[in-house]
């Protein structure tokens, strides 16, 4: 028997049912004639068709920036009211410092009426960065760091400072 040949074309073909009119769509594909499924089946195979596009359509990439660590430690500890030194270590993945990073951080209370404190960042080492802010009031305080990588990447991160103590 020789090669096969592939007819591609596509066949409708309308036939009269006594309840309603249905088209019937067959592939011709070397002499075989495939067949319509069953209404239930049609209905189920366009319902996982469509499920399976919504759920890789509206799922995320994997976001590298969530393995990306921010260790810190705020000076004096605990906390009080005045200037207050924080320092912070950008680590990847495999534990390694991320040098040349450029951080702004802003310092909110965590209750409404306070106007935010913003605090300059720079790197002391590779990868080792240091901000000098100053807690005006006493009570809880949340720290943003908006960090930019050296490969442009952008990623937040919040710190909580709880119980900032008065002088």
């Amino acid at each position: 028997m020789g090669p096969q040949s592939v007819d591609a074309s596509c066949l409708i073909r309308k036939h009269q049912s006594t309840r309603n009119r249905k088209i019937a769509f067959a592939f011709r594909w070397s002499g075989w004639l495939a067949r319509t499924l069953p209404g239930k089946y049609r209905q189920l195979l366009l319902c996982a068709c469509a499920a399976t596009l919504l759920i890789t359509a509206c799922s995320r990439p994997a976001d590298s920036s969530r393995t990306i660590t921010i260790e810190h430690e705020i000076s004096p500890e605990p906390a009080r009211i005045g200037p207050t030194v924080v320092n912070f270590r950008l680590v990847d993945p495999a534990g390694k410092a991320i040098p040349g990073a450029h951080i702004a951080l802003e310092a909110d209370m965590s209750h409404a009426g306070m106007s935010p404190v913003f605090g300059e960042v720079r790197e002391i080492e590779p990868g080792r960065y240091q901000a000098h802010l100053t807690f005006e009031m006493a009570g809880d305080w949340v720290i943003l760091l908006h960090v930019t990588l050296p490969g442009g990447q952008k990623l937040e991160r919040q710190i909580d400072v709880r119980g900032v103590r008065p002088n």
